[in-house]
């Protein structure tokens, strides 16, 4: 198993896309994801404390009542196109695996601040080498450092989209947007 990290959660012209990067390995491992999922993980990544529990707050909180750990997660497999990952749990010395997809394992590590591991094989079968998507990872880190909300973000990135008549592009982005100023009018 390779540890890996978050690298990058990017929107592409197919949806979110998550980037899982080996530690000492140059190749990323691109996972598609929905849009709740890629929300809850950039929220997790970014240390976003919201109002009321969101799904995988939820699966931990289930979790830590029963006295279960979670201990990593694993994405192991790739069949048929879609990668397979389970989470690692203990409870009372003993551990067990649960079957996930790999947005929501993703999407609790980071929840749960535990470690996050790629079989080789499906590094070497999946795995990339991105040097295209530096760029973007440039553009994403000055934008946090120049302390931009996600919202701010999207925001940006619904203006870029349209100048760049990437139009079904923007209507993803705002359709997000919405859906997250929609949900802040309600709190």
């Amino acid at each position: 198993m390779i540890p890996v990290v978050l690298d990058q959660l990017l929107f592409s012209n197919m949806g979110f896309v998550v980037l899982l990067k080996g530690e000492g390995d140059d190749r990323v491992l691109p996972i598609f994801i929905g849009t709740v999922e890629a929300r809850a993980i950039a929220l997790y990544n970014n240390k976003v404390k919201v109002p009321r529990p969101l799904t995988h707050d939820l699966m931990k909180n289930l979790l830590d009542f029963m006295e279960c750990n979670i201990k990593r997660i694993e994405v192991h497999a790739l069949r048929e196109g879609t990668f397979i990952a389970r989470l690692i749990i203990e409870r009372e010395g003993v551990e067990s695996e649960i079957d996930s997809r790999p947005s929501d394992a993703i999407a609790l590590a980071l929840l749960t601040s535990v470690p996050m591991y790629v079989d080789e094989k499906v590094m070497d079968e999946a795995g990339r080498v991105m040097e295209g998507f530096e760029l973007e990872k440039e553009k994403k880190t000055a934008e946090q450092e120049n302390n931009l909300s996600p919202l701010d973000v999207l925001k940006k990135d619904l203006q870029d989209a349209v100048e760049e008549e990437r139009y079904e592009d923007a209507a993803r982005i705002k359709k997000e947007i919405d859906r997250i100023e929609n949900e802040h009018s309600d709190n």
